[in-house]
C-alpha cells in the first residue's frame, strides 16, 4: 500500500515561516533584527511559498513535498520543524499513518553528520563512513517517495557519497530529470531553512542577546 490521501487540500502556507521554525515573538528584538536585512527575509519566504504551495506542483506533488520536507525535519531532529511540516502534510490531504512513518523513518535514518567517505587520497584518513540506507515501510511510503527519502538522506548526512548511481536509482523509481531537480532543490531550501532558523532560536535564547 502506498501513501494515501485522505482528500486533497491546498497547502496551508505560513505566514513568516522562519519565525515560526525559530520560535521567537512576532514584533520582538530578533524579530526588529530580521528587518534590517528585507530582502534577505522575503526571499526565504518567497523560496517557501514556491516550493511548497506553487502555482504548478509539476513532477513533484505537494503532497511528496511536504513529505520530503518532514523526513528531512526529522534528520536533524528539529521538533518544530517536524510539527510545522506535519501539519502542512495533515492539512494538504496526507495521512496520520503517512506522516507517523516519515517520522519514524527519519528517526531510523538520523546520524550524525556531514560524514561519508572521501575519494581523494589526501582526505581518506578523514573518512567517516555512514551504513546504507533503506527505507523499511516501503509498502506505505511506495517506491517513488521511498527513493526520494532514501535520496534526501544522502543530501543532509552524507553528500560526499553521492555517485552516479544515486541519480540511477532515482531514475529507476520513476523520478524524471525535472523532477530531481525539483527535489534537490528543495532539500537544500530545507538544509538553509532549518540553519537559518536554528541561529535565530539561540539568539533568541542566548542571555543578553536581543529579544
Amino acid at each position: 500500500m502506498t501513501h494515501v490521501l485522505d482528500h486533497t487540500r491546498a497547502p496551508e502556507v505560513s505566514a513568516d515561516v522562519l519565525r515560526e521554525l525559530a520560535g521567537v515573538p512576532a514584533g520582538g528584538a530578533v524579530d526588529a533584527l530580521r528587518d534590517l536585512r528585507p530582502a534577505a527575509r522575503e526571499n526565504a519566504q518567497l523560496a517557501y511559498r514556491l516550493l511548497f504551495a506553487p502555482d504548478d506542483d509539476g513532477e513533484v506533488s505537494v503532497l511528496d513535498r511536504l513529505a520530503v520536507a518532514l523526513f528531512v525535519a526529522g534528520l536533524h531532529r528539529d521538533e518544530r520543524a517536524v510539527s510545522h511540516y506535519r501539519r502542512a502534510l495533515l492539512g494538504a490531504g496526507g495521512s496520520d499513518a503517512l506522516a507517523a512513518t516519515l517520522v519514524a523513518e527519519a528517526g531510523t535514518a538520523a546520524v550524525t553528520g556531514p560524514a561519508g567517505t572521501y575519494r581523494e587520497p589526501g582526505l581518506a584518513a578523514e573518512s567517516d563512513p555512514v551504513p546504507d540506507y533503506r527505507v523499511v515501510a516501503r509498502e506505505v511510503l511506495g517506491e517513488r517517495l521511498s527513493a526520494a527519502v532514501e535520496h534526501a538522506r544522502l543530501l543532509v548526512l552524507h553528500p560526499r557519497d553521492a555517485r552516479p548511481a544515486a541519480l540511477e536509482r532515482l531514475a529507476a523509481a520513476g523520478w524524471a530529470a525535472g523532477g530531481t531537480v525539483t527535489l534537490s532543490q528543495l532539500v537544500a531550501f530545507l538544509s538553509y531553512q532549518l540553519r537559518a532558523a536554528a541561529g535565530l532560536s539561540v539568539l533568541h535564547a542566548t542571555p543578553g542577546a536581543p529579544r
